[in-house]
């Protein structure tokens, strides 16, 4: 009787959580397939998302297909979306695109479901504000910038509030000033502003690439409310806690992150994001057959405390090694501890350049055209998946491959 290794999502994490398990069954000798160990992964469709690009223009067009290259690593490919995990049973509840219910089961599972924008219960938020978070609402954004210049020019038309000053929020604003021009004409009023609950920009970001990032707002002529929260918001702006109102038809929310729903039916050991606790080999605590990766996964990254972020950068090598050790653990295999002690961040600062660090306190390395040659780099190549070629894939897959993206 053939065992199942299930992996559910198809992101970064779970894509390459395929391809690990893959590549350690095919070292080990063992087929995949009916009769065989099966590889299964169940995701609403067979695309990856390039999430860190939604930034950009044409979002529409940050998709890859996966079909082929979980073809060729022998993964099979199941469209549904989960609806409930029973950890007890070994057993999941799906539905598939007509709205049909069906079951399935696993011996392993690995959870990879990410995660989504958090919008709080604030009058206004959930109805008049939109995001980059998901590719159908950066694609909403997108269509709404266009339709800017049919509208009459108003303060509140030229406008555009990005609530949030963090990474998606820095990026996202430094975007916008060359965008508006393109789509209402360069001799357009616009304005951009940034509101920040923070007393400092990129809070999560620390001192060391501030400097630059404050550098590049005031060169783009972005406006940031720092101090200042949002308390509502209508189809024609918003009111701050200061109670200042900004005129604005484009509210684009990017404050928070949570984990996956489905992190609350597989423990209650969680962290306030909502990510699963998990050991060095990225296994959920309390629950011997289930690992998780990505950004449902609380995981330590080194020997230091560190804990990965919820980026494409530590779910990509995440994924590897949850893959790894997964298939590792079927086959009464030991498991590796899963590190990724060096820690990069290279943000996109628009039309003004980039600012590229490493090291947890974000020690400046590039700054402007040079960073954002690597910052193209990273998002146009080393991001995206390997070619359709089973050895590619699996050799992609090996945990030891270093990889800064």
């Amino acid at each position: 009787m053939s065992k199942r290794v299930l992996i559910i999502g198809s992101g970064f994490a779970g894509m390459w959580s395929a391809l690990g398990a893959a590549r350690v069954l095919e070292e080990q000798g063992r087929a995949t397939g009916h009769g065989a160990i099966d590889i299964t992964l169940i995701s609403p469709e067979p695309v990856l998302h390039m999430r860190p690009r939604l930034h950009e223009k044409t979002p529409s067009a940050m998709t890859t297909p996966l079909l082929p290259l979980l073809e060729a690593a022998g993964v099979r490919y199941i469209r549904g979306h989960v609806t409930h995990i029973n950890t007890q049973g070994k057993n999941v509840d799906a539905t598939d695109e007509n709205g049909m219910r069906f079951n399935l089961s696993y011996d392993k599972m690995v959870l990879t479901t990410g995660s989504r924008l958090f919008r709080p219960p604030l009058p206004g938020v959930g109805e008049h504000t939109f995001s980059i978070d998901q590719i159908d609402e950066a694609c909403e954004l997108d269509v709404h910038l266009a339709r800017l210049a049919d509208r009459p020019v108003s303060t509140g038309r030229n406008t555009v509030v990005v609530v949030g000053g963090g990474f998606t929020g820095i990026e996202i604003a430094c975007e916008l000033p060359q965008r508006l021009r393109c789509i209402l004409g360069e001799d357009a009023d616009i304005k951009v502003v940034v509101v920040e609950q923070a007393s400092q920009i990129g809070p999560d970001l620390g001192a060391g690439p501030r400097p630059v990032i404050i550098q590049a707002l005031t060169d783009l002529g972005i406006e940031c409310r720092l101090g200042s929260s949002v308390v509502s918001v209508d189809v024609n702006g918003l009111f701050t806690n200061k109670g200042e109102r900004i005129e604005s038809q484009t509210v684009i929310w990017t404050g928070g992150m949570r984990a996956s729903s489905l992190t609350e039916q597989v423990s209650t050991e969680r962290d306030r994001l909502g990510r699963l606790h998990v050991a060095r080999d990225l296994r959920v605590a309390g629950v011997s057959d289930v690992f998780a990766a990505g950004d449902v996964a609380l995981a330590l990254v080194d020997d230091q405390g560190n804990h990965a972020m919820m980026s494409c950068q530590h779910a990509m090598n995440m994924g590897r090694y949850a893959g790894h050790n997964v298939a590792a653990d079927l086959l009464g295999l030991p498991t590796l501890p899963y590190e990724q002690p060096f820690y990069v961040t290279c943000l996109d600062l628009g039309s003004w350049g980039a600012v590229y660090t490493e090291g947890w306190d974000r020690e400046i390395k590039l700054v402007g055209e040079e960073a954002k040659a690597l910052k193209h780099k990273i998002n146009s190549e080393w991001i995206y998946p390997p070619r359709p070629s089973r050895t590619d894939a699996l050799a992609s897959a090996d945990p030891a491959r270093k990889v800064v993206a």
